[in-house]
């Protein structure tokens, strides 16, 4: 054997260990990822009621002002569009329906500020940050995406969730359904 395939052959395996080494690391950060998420303590829908969140132009709103009637707890950002485009619908919704709205927005102050300054909503807007995505994806949002709406019925239980915008018919549905 000459000493350059013998090279070849420690250059091979060496890649192939350099591979297979990157294949289980793989495995190993997803299966730890796995069971990082599995067994981290997610809130339950009663402790979103204990929660309490910034309003844009300061103060605090505690949740638990809302449990005894039906809440539709709307997750949105500034920079979503979807989310901007649902927000008169639901503004209308609370409006005539007469139901109790929260919007969490997944956003920082000064965004939210300029936005309602823009387009006044009659319901109350808190600030979730970032946390609003992990508290989403507790009640149900498994990608964290937006715009999503839990609905809960007025013994505190979330009774329908929806990922994306929401439209009329489905507005109707949860009001025939949680009564």
């Amino acid at each position: 054997m000459s000493k350059q395939s013998t090279l070849r052959g420690i250059a091979r395996r060496h890649w192939l260990a350099i591979g297979l080494a990157s294949v289980a690391a793989g495995a190993g950060a997803r299966l730890a990822w796995r069971q990082l998420a599995d067994s981290s303590a997610k809130p339950s829908v009663e402790a979103f009621w204990g929660m309490s969140f910034e309003q844009p132009d300061g103060g605090q709103i505690q949740v638990s002002r809302w449990r005894g009637k039906p809440l539709l707890l709307n997750f949105w950002a500034t920079w979503c569009p979807p989310c901007l485009q649902e927000m008169p619908l639901l503004d209308k919704f609370h409006r005539e329906r007469g139901w109790q709205v929260l919007g969490l927005a997944v956003d920082q102050a000064a965004p939210v500020r300029a936005y309602l300054q823009r387009l006044p909503i009659g319901f109350p807007i808190a600030l979730a940050g970032l946390d609003g995505v992990r508290l989403s994806r507790d009640l149900g949002n498994s990608g964290g995406q937006l715009p999503y709406t839990v609905v809960f019925d007025s013994a505190g239980q979330m009774t329908d969730k929806h990922l994306g915008i929401v439209d009329e018919t489905r507005l109707a549905l949860w009001v025939e359904k949680v009564r």
